[in-house]
């Protein structure tokens, strides 16, 4: 890499590694407080080398580079000189605020709600290739981000549950939810239908959801409930591996709230209910796979949302990790 600034890829507590694989690998700058334009040099330096590492590894960890707050990281993912993916043009279930055109808070549920593996907008038919998260403020305690390779993750499914993973890879999986008439930030899922598919009217949001293939159903109390169309459920990337990309767990586990119940929220693409042992199963397979990354301030983590699925724990006291999407590299 680039020399403007000394970097090394170091070992973490509890880092995973399977042959040549590290999960995720770390990169810790060796310089006291190095500057934002040397930080920036450096990124635009390796930007190429970078996005390999993530999508070799799943996800990279930048440590040390002193990335202060919001604004600085907005620079940061900008040295990457990736398109933007902007919030108000992603079909994400979340309430999240927007800092800059760049740059959101990663959910704004609260505390006490347990964020499950998914991969970013998997529920939908248009998802960013990588994201970026920040922490301006790890939380007092607990507010790991856990992440787990969806390639391993597969590979396990294969051996242990064929048939189920059989049958998503030929049928695909449909998701449903119910979205509000206006943002509910109590729910991880709480974004309204208005913000959503940006639309003022129902008319305007069944033009968009007719571009998109979604079926759709309005609800007494002005709340929508949406169906995509069919989407894939295992995807290939780089070098032939495939992926469960998805959002199997989170849909499953965690698509609870007033509205929503998680037991109606997902079918094989047929319509075919899934399997709630199965399921589990699944879950508890991610979960043995899974990371817990433990933020300190200042760290970047870049994840490759098509190899590797993210969450959040719960925590307690104050915590801010933010959030960028991109579309495509150059």
């Amino acid at each position: 890499m680039s020399s403007s600034l000394s970097v090394s890829a170091v070992d973490i507590d509890h880092q995973q590694s399977w042959d040549d694989d590290v999960f995720p690998m770390v990169l810790q700058c060796d310089q006291d407080f190095p500057s934002l334009a040397n930080v920036l040099t450096w990124v635009a330096a390796n930007r190429k080398q970078l996005c390999a590492h993530a999508e070799k590894f799943g996800a990279v960890l930048f440590r040390g580079f002193s990335i202060a707050d919001h604004n600085q990281f907005d620079k940061f993912v900008t040295a990457f000189e990736f398109e933007n993916f902007p919030y108000d043009q992603s079909l994400s279930n979340a309430v999240r605020v927007n800092y800059t055109p760049r740059v959101f808070s990663a959910n704004e549920a609260p505390a006490d709600i347990t964020i499950y593996l998914h991969h970013e907008m998997a529920q939908t038919p248009i998802y960013p290739s990588k994201l970026f998260f920040y922490c301006e403020d790890p939380a007092d305690q607990g507010g790991a981000t856990p992440i787990c390779r969806s390639d391993k993750l597969l590979t396990e499914m294969v051996s242990r549950l064929p048939e189920f993973t059989a049958s998503s890879e030929r049928l695909g999986l449909k998701y449903s939810n119910v979205m509000p008439a206006a943002n509910d930030a109590k729910s991880g899922m709480g974004r309204s239908w208005q913000s959503t598919f940006r639309a003022e009217t129902q008319p305007q949001a069944e033009q968009r959801m007719t571009e998109l293939g979604y079926s759709w159903q309005w609800l007494d109390d002005g709340c929508l409930r949406a169906t995509t169309p069919v989407l894939p459920a295992i995807r290939e990337v780089s070098g032939g591996r495939k992926t469960f990309f998805n959002q199997l767990i989170a849909a499953f586990k965690g698509w609870k709230d007033s509205r929503n119940d998680p037991s109606k929220s997902i079918t094989f693409g047929d319509g075919t209910p899934l399997d709630r042992d199965t399921v589990l199963q699944v879950a508890e397979i991610a979960e043995e796979l899974t990371y817990d990354l433990q933020w300190q301030a200042g760290d970047v983590a870049l994840v490759d949302n098509m190899v590797a699925m993210h969450g959040r724990r719960t925590f307690s006291g104050t915590r801010k990790v933010l959030a960028s999407l991109v579309a495509t590299a150059d």
